[in-house]
């Protein structure tokens, strides 16, 4: 059973130890809420350091107004029990006033740049500031040699990972493949708040990246799949677009063999759903 830790002089003391004893130790940042998703990061990151830590925090700072950071599902002793059989060593659960002490208006932001803007940034403005400046207090805090994310959050790992290069982190950013369900949908937190119809009208979303995967080009795949989502019943488009995955930037328009990641984002009952999907054209 992984040890709960609330404070950082906890955390950093035992991080002390495993440093002394020259154990590595990896980083699985998280909002809690765990599902399978979840577990594929955590049996990627045990699997790529001596130590692995989960942290579960709500952050604050990535939520904009009106947006559902009351409504975020939290449940620290389902998500304790569901590590229970991991090889997990530590959940770091901290409050706010533990990871901001100086307070969330004081707590220096970090700006994710023009990419940031772009997406999720435009409909979510600031929440990619947000999830950089929790990211690199969590890294502060943990001083991992590992940290692992999923890559349904295509935009954020891009960022994040732009972010490890630009500062210099002494650390390695691990993806995991997204872990989907066995209709194809994504797996998220966000699942457990939709009804069953909305369920079987998300099913749309993994359709409609399998049918752009089929396609000959960019633009064919961005058309196809824009189709099927402003099509289906339930479903509120917000974006489709594809992207270069070196650069996030829009296109996609690459060589035979190159990739290109389409991504989407779509509101059904209420709740935003993000997928993406890697492309390679004329193979």
């Amino acid at each position: 059973m992984p040890a709960i830790v609330h404070s950082l002089e906890e955390l950093q003391g035992i991080r002390e130890t495993w440093r002394s004893a020259g154990e590595s130790v990896a980083l699985v940042p998280t909002m809690g809420s765990l599902h399978e998703g979840h577990k594929a990061l955590v049996v990627e990151a045990t699997s790529q350091a001596d130590r692995c830590v989960v942290s579960i925090f709500v952050n604050p700072l990535q939520f904009g107004a009106g947006e559902d950071f009351d409504a975020y599902p939290r449940s620290l002793h389902a998500d304790e029990a569901f590590l229970a059989d991991t090889l997990v060593d530590v959940i770091f659960a901290p409050n706010v006033e533990v990871m901001y002490p100086e307070g969330l208006d004081a707590a220096p932001s970090l700006s994710a740049g023009r990419v940031g803007d772009t997406y999720e940034g435009t409909s979510r403005p600031g929440h990619f500031d947000g999830v950089l400046t929790v990211v690199k207090r969590l890294f502060d805090y943990v001083n991992p040699d590992v940290a692992v994310f999923g890559a349904k959050d295509a935009q954020q790992l891009f960022l994040v990972q732009q972010m490890v290069q630009d500062q210099n982190f002494p650390l390695r950013i691990v993806e995991v493949d997204t872990v989907r369900d066995s209709s194809g949908l994504a797996l998220s937190s966000r699942n457990a708040q939709l009804s069953e119809t909305s369920l079987a009208q998300a099913l749309e979303i993994p359709r409609a990246l399998e049918e752009a995967s089929h396609q000959p080009s960019a633009k064919d795949a961005r058309n196809r799949a824009r189709e099927i989502l402003e099509s289906a019943p339930g479903v509120g488009v917000d974006y489709v677009e594809v992207v270069d995955p070196d650069t996030f930037q829009p296109g996609g328009d690459t060589g035979v063999g190159e990739p290109a990641r389409l991504i989407v984002a779509v509101t059904i009952g209420g709740v935003r759903l993000i997928d993406n999907k890697l492309l390679h054209f004329g193979q």
